[in-house]
C-alpha cells in the first residue's frame, strides 16, 4: 500500500465516519443473506458472551468481540496470537467507550454474524463490508475503511490479465463468501470462467499456498490484503477491479453500545489514534 492510497482512506474516513453506513455498499464479504461469509465450514460460535440487549440498562459493560483470523493485515495470527489492524482498533474503540474487552471469539468468517445474533460474541471486528443484505441481519459501525477488490497471479507465472476478460479458461479462486467470491460467481454467469475451474477457501492463506503451488492461476483478493500477501509472498497484483466496498464492525440491531462505538471511533479518528494504526499496519 502506497502512502497516497493512505492518506486517500483516511480522507474517505474523515467524509463518511460520522454520516453512518445505509443504503446499498458493495461488499468485501459478500453473500446473499446474513449468515454467508468469509468462508469455510464455520463452527458453533465459540465462547463468549451470553447475548442479551446489550446496552448499560442491562448491566453490560464487557464487549466480547470476535473475528476470522487469516486475514493480514486486518487479523491474523502471529506467534500464537491474534493481532491485526481490526483487532487494534476494536480494542481501542471499545475501551474508549467505556466498556471492557472481553474475550475474542475466533471462527470462520460465515459463522460470525449467527453467532452475534445468537449472543455468542457482542461485536464483529473482520474487515466486514457493509451490505443492504447484512444490514437485514445485524447492525453496522460508521465505515472505517473502504477498499476494492485485486486479481492476484503468480509473478512467476504464465498468466498476467490486464482485465477480467483475460482470465477466461483460467483456475480462479477466492475466500468463500467476500465479495472476491462474488466477482469470481459473476465471471461464471458472464462465461469468462467455468463453474468447474472455480476454487474456494477457507481463508485467504490458505488460497496464497494454492497459488504459489501451481494450484490455482488467480485469487480475487481485497486490496489491502492482496498488498500484504505481495510484499511476503512471490505473487503480485495484476489488476485492480473497482468495488468502492467499505467496511464496518458489526453488532447487534438492539444493542444500544453501538451509538458509544461509533462516538469512540470519530473521536479516534479525530485525534490521530486512527492515523496511528494504519501507519503501523499498512505503512
Amino acid at each position: 500500500m502506497t502512502a497516497d492510497g493512505n492518506i486517500d482512506r483516511r480522507s474517505y474516513l474523515k467524509a463518511v465516519g460520522a454520516v453512518g453506513a445505509t443504503g446499498a455498499l458493495a461488499g468485501c464479504t459478500g453473500g446473499s443473506d446474513g449468515s454467508d461469509g468469509n468462508g469455510g465450514d464455520g463452527g458453533d460460535g465459540g465462547e463468549g458472551s451470553d447475548g442479551g440487549d446489550g446496552g448499560e440498562e442491562s448491566g453490560n459493560n464487557v464487549i466480547n468481540p470476535g473475528t476470522a483470523p487469516g486475514f493480514p493485515p486486518f487479523e491474523f495470527t502471529q506467534d500464537g496470537e491474534l493481532v491485526g489492524f481490526d483487532v487494534d482498533l476494536a480494542e481501542a474503540a471499545i475501551e474508549r467507550a467505556g466498556y471492557e474487552v472481553g474475550d475474542w471469539t475466533e471462527i470462520e468468517f460465515d459463522s460470525l454474524i449467527p453467532s452475534l445474533t445468537q449472543g455468542n460474541l457482542d461485536l464483529v471486528a473482520a474487515a466486514m463490508t457493509i451490505t443492504e443484505d447484512r444490514q437485514q441481519a445485524i447492525a453496522f459501525t460508521d465505515p472505517y475503511y473502504e477498499s476494492d477488490q485485486a486479481v492476484l497471479v503468480r509473478e512467476d507465472g504464465d498468466l498476467s490479465p490486464e482485465s477480467v476478460d483475460d482470465l477466461a479458461g483460467a483456475v480462479v479462486g477466492a475466500q468463500s463468501g467476500t465479495t472476491g467470491q462474488d466477482e469470481v460467481e459473476a465471471l461464471v454467469e458472464a462465461g469468462t470462467v467455468d463453474a468447474d475451474d472455480v476454487r474456494q477457501y477457507d481463508n485467504y492463506t490458505l488460497g496464497v499456498q494454492d497459488l504459489e503451488n501451481g494450484n490455482v492461476d488467480a485469487l480475487i483478493i481485497d486490496i489491502p490484503v492482496a498488498e500484504n500477501f505481495a510484499d511476503s509472498r512471490a505473487v503480485t497484483i495484476a489488476l485492480t477491479i473497482e468495488t468502492g466496498e467499505v467496511y464496518g464492525m458489526g453488532m447487534r440491531q438492539d444493542d444500544d453500545r453501538l451509538a458509544d462505538i461509533n462516538d469512540a471511533l470519530a473521536e479516534m479518528q479525530e485525534d490521530g489514534t486512527y492515523d496511528e494504526l494504519v501507519t503501523e499496519w499498512f505503512e
